[in-house]
């Protein structure tokens, strides 16, 4: 080996420790559960007794070159993987963020932003079994959310990109095999605050989702796109939100899903809140009903215990017409935080 490649070799050596070097960093674990009961009106309840429980991992540490690395792996019920994300922080550009999983990046963040003292409309215990974007965050995805230095104050960017939009998830040094019918895609959303636009207490967001589809799947004849925009406004006690969501499935048969999301919270102190909330869904297609959820809630928070109640009703649920396609619930929640 002559000297030219042996500086260039040691060069190269000395960059990668100094990226790969990290300070130590802390891994703490954080938890809840949640209690509930819930009777149903209009359907067999069953036992009205659930539990659910879940926990996350986070570590951080920062590398000798000055980037930070933030870890958070998160567990569902009956300790059931959920999702692992990997955030580097590099001054200058941003943060760009190895998501896996099923925690919402790109326009998944954004399905459904309408204010709420505890769920979403048909979140609370109920389904309507409405279709709502989900961009590329079925699939490992990369995310990149331009620091200060490089969009305008007030404004959060953020590009997602997929290989394969419904690949299964897989280890290091893996691979996921073929997926569904999906394949790559990226997905680029914005919110703006009043730093930018000059509006006290108003949020705008907006996205639109890019995935290409085998279309010589049988059923299928274009790729998927997405968008949707919306808004939430706080004003004293109040906020209200609302927001706009729109699918085309590529689809030979159902074409299209356009959604309408809105909702109104009032803040009776730090601890005392109470919401509306209201989702429907339009599928194209002949015959198909619009599926609606509407559900009214309150939620007392005490240190670490939250109480929640929940008034949901829905109507033709699964874009069906079926009798027992309308059903409605009381839910009564406790949930507790470690």
């Amino acid at each position: 080996m002559n000297k030219l490649t042996k500086i260039g070799v040691s060069a190269l050596c000395g960059s990668l420790a100094a990226i790969s070097a990290a300070k130590a960093g802390d891994l703490s674990v954080t938890g809840g559960a949640d209690m509930t009961w819930m009777s149903k009106s209009k359907d067999t309840t069953g036992n009205p007794i659930g539990i659910g429980s879940n926990y996350t991992m986070s570590g951080s540490g920062e590398l000798d070159n000055g980037w930070s690395v933030d870890l958070s792996i998160a567990n569902t019920n009956a300790n059931a993987y959920s999702n692992t994300n990997v955030t580097i922080g590099i001054p200058g550009l941003g943060d760009v963020r190895i998501d896996q999983g099923t925690s919402g990046t790109g326009i998944d963040r954004m399905d459904d932003k309408s204010p709420t003292a505890w769920e979403e409309a048909d979140g609370a215990g109920l389904s309507a079994g409405i279709i709502k974007v989900a961009g590329t965050s079925a699939g490992s995805t990369i995310e990149l959310t331009p620091s200060a230095d490089i969009v305008p104050d007030g404004a959060t960017l953020r590009i997602a990109m997929s290989p394969d939009a419904d690949g299964a998830n897989s280890s290091d040094k893996g691979t996921s095999g073929s997926g569904g019918v999906l394949e790559s895609g990226w997905d680029i959303t914005v919110s703006a605050t009043d730093a930018l636009h000059g509006v006290s207490g108003l949020t705008v967001f907006g996205g639109v989702s890019q995935i290409d589809q085998q279309q010589n799947s049988s059923g299928y004849d274009g790729d998927r796109e997405e968008q949707m925009f919306g808004f939430n406004y706080s004003a004293g006690n109040f906020t209200i939100g609302a927001s706009l969501s729109e699918r085309e499935t590529g689809e030979t048969a159902t074409t299209k899903y356009e959604n309408e999301f809105y909702g109104i919270t009032f803040s009776v102190n730090d601890d005392l809140s109470l919401s509306y909330g209201h989702v429907e869904s339009d599928e194209s297609g002949q015959g198909k009903a619009t599926a609606e959820a509407d559900s009214i809630q309150i939620a007392y928070t005490m240190g670490g215990a939250s109480f929640r109640i929940a008034e949901v009703d829905v109507e033709n649920a699964n874009y069906s017409t079926a009798a027992t396609a309308d059903k409605d619930a009381t839910v009564i929640s406790l949930g507790l935080a470690f």
